[in-house]
């Protein structure tokens, strides 16, 4: 039984790659560009967190400079 639920998959796999690299209307690159956005969105989040709790100076001016680059990188996107 396993084994058919696997070529299906397989099946699935493959015909998507047929479909020119699209995934529900979107392009390869549109797909790409929205993972990096909401990676670059959890990393800002992890860091304001973290800034939040930050005890030393160093470690918030670091979080700071983080902050500051994620945030330049979310400009980039939009």
């Amino acid at each position: 039984m396993a084994r058919g639920w696997e070529s299906k998959s397989v099946e699935s796999q493959m015909a998507d790659e047929g479909e020119g690299g699209q995934h529900h209307g979107k392009t390869r690159e549109e797909i790409e560009l929205e993972r990096k956005r909401e990676s670059l969105e959890l990393s800002r989040r992890n860091v304001a967190r973290d800034l939040a709790t930050a005890r030393t100076e160093a470690h918030r001016a670091a979080l700071e400079n983080a902050l500051r680059f994620l945030d330049e990188e979310l400009g980039k996107l939009r």
